[in-house]
Order: C-alpha cells, then structure tokens, then sequence
C-alpha cells in the first residue's frame, strides 16, 4: 500500500497587502517540505492577490481561491466563477469554509450544486 499522502493548507483569510504577499511566499519558497509525493502545499490568499502569489510562489506549492460562484457567470456583481479561477490556473477553491457557513447562511445544497457544477467529472 503506497504511503498517504499529506495536505497542508494556509488560509490567509481576508488579511494582508501586496508587500504581505511577498514576505509570506518568500518565508514558504524557502521552507524545507518533503517532495511533491508525500505531501502538497496549498495557500489560499485573497483573491486580488492570487496571480501575485502564483507569479512567486514556487512550482512544487499551489494557490486556491477562498470561494466561487455557483453558476458559470453572469450580472452577479462581485461574484469569481469556477471558469474565471481555471483561466487564472487556480487548482483549488475553499468551499464549505464555517465562516461563510455562519456568517452567509451558506447551505449544504448550496454547496452541493457548487461542487457538482465545477468539480472535475473523474472526481465526482
């Protein structure tokens, strides 16, 4: 049986600049972690920032977005789609997190028809 292996992620919440930004990537670039096969890193700073930390970040770690919208797009003023995160090449997306769950009402159907209407079709 292979080893199992680990996920690391960092939430930046809704915190930090542009100058933030790069001290943070520039302490994780030059972390010692075990290779891509035993674990992967993963850090979610605020969507204005996440072609900056992609730009810096190193190749081994990826970048997610800290929610999308549930449809593909449209007049939904502030609103990221899953479409919009891909064309930025953004892997992954915090969906479910408790706060929005507390704080937005956001349901268990809502993000059921998130994750069936942007996740991959292997992965379902």
């Amino acid at each position: 049986m292979a080893p199992r292996k680990f996920f690391v992620g960092g939430n930046w919440k809704c915190n930090g600049t542009g100058d933030d930004v790069k001290k943070i990537v520039t302490v994780l670039n030059e972390a010692e972690v075990p290779s891509e096969d035993a674990v992967e890193v993963v850090v979610s700073p605020p969507f204005v920032f996440l072609q900056q930390a992609t730009g810096l970040l190193r190749p081994d770690f990826a970048v997610a977005a800290q929610n999308c919208w549930v449809r593909k797009g449209g007049a939904f003023t502030g609103e990221i789609s899953a479409e919009m995160l891909v064309n930025l090449q953004v892997p992954w997306v915090i969906l479910g997190h408790s706060e929005r769950r507390a704080l937005l009402n956001e349901s268990s159907d809502l993000l059921l028809i998130k994750w069936l209407t942007h996740s991959p079709k292997d992965s379902r």
